[in-house]
């Protein structure tokens, strides 16, 4: 069988048929995706079997390099920020190694390849001759320019090389070799099944040509001819038949894999009767079915109780601690080391992990993981680009390290006339079985927010509202869970807001001015599955958070002010917000999700109406909301929920619509003589609402949206932008 990507799973079709017509299959030989679907049919599965699980939901994650939601680890997922692409680099090289080796994260298959062909291959000794039917595979060694035959050894490891696309996959080691898809150099190994199981007759299915000559302009063509073989599709004697699957599906259209394996069958029925003429004997289904059950019924199941590091560095041989709790025997079942696995995968500090499995004489398993350290250094560059004067540039860079424990020391700035940051962190994270997080921080906040919704062309007025923040603090997480995190938090804050009350002023005006100075503290419980940082289409949320302020305010009035005394006041409250967003329906074409806020907030009333709103919880599950002060949607207790309405077009292309209803319990209200008040309860409703039309670049949503706020004098806002409207965490709120 031939490699060729998701066009190689027409081979389950021709499978399939063959089975179908009693024509038995005594020796297996592959390359890259043949080499695939040719183990899982040596390890014992039948075309049926195979079909089910390459076009599952879980495949299609794996081949797109995501995980399931119970596989994502959230207490190591990093804060969301506006980052775009990123860099990584050692101390050693800053070019050499910085440019990345794969498009394609493999964690969720390695893993999976591991748990289906690890115990076939582990309970017959590593020997391919001794299972269900015996098997050979092809990867390349590009150091010497030869093919690599795999005849025994972990089944799993020696399939994942034979697939390992270049640029595609991380490539991985086998004895100190490294290897790459076997097609590079034998796309077609007809002649390693003549030499090494000399059968009576062969048949081969090919769905794979070799590159036409390279063309000037076209550097695909001219990398491909750089990289691959010429490779011999022809068999090596006349005791055989090629079966050649005609099918439009593309090397990488995994999405596809269903049609490909309906383009194999059916080309398979059409030349069966050819087929047959040469086929001396045929197997019966019901003895076929018999000798797979007696085969697997010898495969022992998973039970891992010894695990080993394989490589040589000291430095990162610590998956003990993190898969065995510590001073405690255990004896863990897949679905245990399933968890923990992918928990010691989600630290950033850890690039790759390759994990094989071999038996102990007690009949359970010992686990080897080949384990690659991160680069020191990470750079994250990216920002929002938008037709609105709210442009905004970001950049992180991080050093981490790892060893007996994981530490992380971030710093990030973002720069734009909007809003500009600078944070730094560091973060120690224990490699246990249940990993404690805890993290020291430094933030300057600076918010510049405009009145005018301007574009590139148009005059803007000065900003009317500045608003500084400057807060240090400590916060420890804990794992509930692989989806669910909890979180302890504190603070010491000085925030200073410098406003006009009116809009009538002139540059002769002096502005208010309020310092509000204080200790914070805030317990949060979440659970995040979406499946985007911003603009998500699946997945599901759920927070929880509540936090004490303490504080003393200072209002020093400006010259447009109705109040003329300075105001100094002693602020204590409570807020408990919650957050909820769920995907009930998640198709391939469209998604439909509910998403609402509730917020309880006791805080005390400030010198005046515009302090008062800035330190109080807003409303603004529509992203761009803020990028905009609008007091209409900040009040001390309010429920807001809305509906997202999602038609994805392509792969990459969405339509979105979201509409939001807000209930405010009570708000904020300012009276003639500047005075402040409470309205009655439940008033003050409104609603907010956004269309869109999203790309979702590799870089991030590149969209056209049309905002609309109706209580805003211009209540229609449209606007292009390209990057994540996100920004540092609030020190108050």
């Amino acid at each position: 069988m031939s490699g060729g990507g998701a066009t190689g799973f027409a081979h389950i079709g021709v499978l399939k048929a063959l089975e179908e017509n009693g024509i038995p299959i005594d020796y297996i030989t592959g390359t890259s995706a043949g080499a695939l679907i040719g183990s899982m049919y040596a390890s014992g599965m039948s075309p049926a079997e195979i079909e089910t699980k390459v076009v599952s939901d879980d495949f299609q994650l794996m081949a797109n390099g995501e995980l399931k939601p119970s596989q994502q680890f959230l207490l190591r997922e990093p804060a969301p920020n506006a980052g775009m692409f990123n860099l990584s680099f050692s101390k050693d090289s800053l070019l050499r190694k910085s440019l990345p080796t794969n498009f394609v994260s493999s964690s969720y298959l390695d893993f999976e390849m591991m748990s289906f062909l690890g115990p076939v291959s582990a309970s017959n000794n590593h020997d391919f001759d001794n299972l269900f039917v015996p098997f050979r595979c092809v990867a390349s060694d590009i150091a010497k320019n030869e093919s690599v035959i795999f005849k025994n050894g972990p089944l799993n490891a020696a399939v994942r090389a034979s697939m390992t696309y270049p640029f595609f996959f991380k490539p991985t080691e086998i004895n100190g070799v490294l290897l790459f898809d076997g097609g590079l150099y034998n796309n077609f190994p007809a002649d390693v099944m003549y030499e090494d199981f000399n059968p009576d007759f062969i048949i081969g299915s090919n769905v794979s040509y070799n590159a036409s000559k390279p063309e000037a302009d076209n550097l695909i063509s001219q990398l491909t001819n750089m990289l691959v073989r010429y490779s011999d599709y022809n068999l090596p004697c006349e005791q055989g038949f090629i079966i050649s699957p005609k099918t439009n599906v593309g090397t990488f259209s995994f999405e596809d894999i269903q049609q490909a394996i309906n383009d194999g069958y059916e080309q398979t029925l059409s030349q069966i009767d050819s087929l047959k003429k040469n086929i001396t004997h045929f197997v019966d289904s019901s003895d076929l079915a018999k000798r797979r059950i007696d085969f697997k019924s010898r495969i022992r199941p998973i039970l891992i109780n010894q695990i080993e590091t394989v490589n040589n560095n000291d430095k990162i041989s610590y998956t003990k601690s993190a898969l065995f709790k510590k001073n405690k025997k255990e004896i863990l079942t897949l679905e245990e080391i399933e968890k923990r696995y992918f928990r010691m995968y989600a630290a950033s500090q850890v690039d790759f992990i390759f994990p094989t499995i071999s038996m102990n004489s007690d009949s359970t398993y010992t686990m080897s993981n080949d384990i690659r350290k991160s680069k020191d250094f990470i750079i994250d560059i990216g920002g929002h680009i938008s037709s609105r004067p709210v442009n905004t540039g970001y950049i992180g860079l991080t050093y981490q390290t790892l060893g007996k424990t994981l530490t992380s020391t971030k710093l990030e700035s973002y720069f734009g006339k909007f809003y500009g940051s600078a944070k730094a962190s560091f973060t120690l994270d224990l490699p246990v079985v249940y990993p404690i997080s805890t993290s020291i921080y430094f933030t300057l906040n600076r918010w510049d927010y405009f009145r005018s919704f301007a574009t590139f062309f148009e005059d803007v007025k000065p900003s009317f509202l500045i608003q500084n923040e400057m807060y240090a603090g400590l916060k420890l997480k804990l794992p509930v869970g692989n989806t669910w995190v909890g979180a302890i938090e504190g603070n010491v804050f000085k925030l200073d807001d410098s406003y006009y009350q009116s809009d009538k002023f002139t540059n002769k005006d002096t502005s208010d001015i309020t310092n509000f100075n204080g200790l914070s503290t805030n317990w949060s419980f979440a659970k995040n599955t979406l499946n985007r940082k911003q603009f998500a289409s699946g997945g599901h949320l759920f927070s929880i958070n509540a936090r004490y302020v303490y504080g003393r305010e200072h209002a020093i009035p400006g010259s447009t002010s109705i109040n003329k005394n300075e105001t100094i006041k002693l602020h204590h409250w409570l807020n408990i917000g919650i957050d909820y967003q769920s995907f009930l329906i998640d198709e391939q074409n469209f998604h439909f999700g509910l998403h609402g806020q509730l917020v309880y907030n006791s805080q005390s009333l400030f010198a005046n109406y515009t302090s008062s709103l800035l330190a109080m919880t807003e409303f603004s599950l529509v992203p761009d909301a803020k990028t905009y002060f609008l007091p209409e949607y900040r009040s001390p207790q309010f429920i807001g929920a809305g509906m997202n309405v999602i038609f994805t077009i392509k792969k990459r292309i969405d339509l979105r619509i979201d509409g939001y209803v807000y209930q405010p319990f009570m708000q904020v209200i300012e009276n003639i003589d500047g005075t402040l008040s409470l309205s009655k309860p439940f008033k003050g409703e409104t609603f907010m609402a956004s269309t869109s039309a999203i790309y979702h670049s590799p870089v991030g949503p590149l969209r056209a949206t049309l905002n609309y706020f109706p209580l805003q004098t211009n209540p229609l806002a449209f606007q292009i932008s390209l990057g994540y409207v996100l920004f540092n965490d609030r020190a108050i709120r």
